[in-house]
């Protein structure tokens, strides 16, 4: 990075169904390898864009942050307009700014704040069925939100994480839940994550297991077990992405 490098900021929405994800992947087409290539086209410099974190296949995003260094300033303004014109329609730059060269989308965030959303009606709303999934049984809500109540504080979250023997579920796979509510909302609730960070696939496995016990198929005492476990196995399975929104990244 040189001294005279200009370092952006950038705020990004995208509807995931059609991508591998955010992260660049060598057997799908990916929200960063896209913006990369139309950022390229704009500034004529060969820039990394950097993400706040991957999201996987099918989530989407309403405030997916990144970050690129340039040797020369941006007009803000035409650049918004320019980038979004090029971008399909399914992802859009929300906001640009300009911030210290020592900003990094992925190491600066001081927290995460995630949605699922279900519905539990007995027939989907076919406009919402890409971003809820649809649960046939009847769930108990307060026993689901008891139980969302439990994962509130500081946590070893191996046991709700897939690959915990890589990245960094490997090196600390500690976080902390400051806030899980569950809100009720048209055709049923938004479980609202948010907390420190999360580790691969945790906010899915976490949802899976407490609709297990919502439904009745485990004891609520079980959520504790296997939170001490430290054992993936022991958890429910992860639920479909589609329900899955990233809605905004902290610092």
């Amino acid at each position: 990075m040189s001294e005279s490098s200009h370092n952006y900021k950038l705020t990004i929405a995208y509807d995931g169904t059609h991508y591998c994800g955010w992260q660049i992947q060598p057997n799908g087409l990916s929200i960063q390898e896209i913006m990369q290539e139309k950022i390229h086209c704009i500034t004529r410099e060969k820039i990394t864009l950097i993400g706040s974190g991957r999201t996987d296949a099918g989530v989407h995003a309403l405030g997916q942050v990144a970050n690129f260094h340039t040797s020369h300033p941006l007009n803000l303004f035409r650049f918004l307009g320019s980038l979004n014109s090029l971008l399909p329609k399914d992802i859009r730059l929300l906001n640009i700014v300009e911030v210290p060269k020592k900003f990094h989308a992925q190491y600066s965030p001081t927290g995460k704040i995630y949605h699922y959303h279900l519905h539990l009606e007995p027939v989907i709303n076919p406009f919402t069925r890409l971003y809820s999934l649809h649960v046939k049984e009847k769930i108990d809500l307060i026993l689901l939100k008891e139980c969302a109540a439990m994962f509130l504080g500081t946590h070893d979250f191996t046991a709700f994480s897939n690959q915990s023997h890589l990245g960094s579920a490997s090196r600390d796979p500690v976080r902390t839940i400051y806030r899980l509510d569950i809100i009720e909302q048209p055709g049923g609730v938004r479980m609202e994550f948010e907390g420190d960070g999360f580790l691969y696939k945790m906010v899915r496995n976490m949802v899976g297991t407490l609709l297990e016990i919502a439904m009745g198929k485990w004891a609520k005492e079980k959520l504790l077990e296997i939170l001490t476990s430290k054992d993936r196995r022991n958890a429910g399975q992860a639920v479909p992405s589609h329900g899955l929104f990233l809605m905004k990244v902290l610092y």
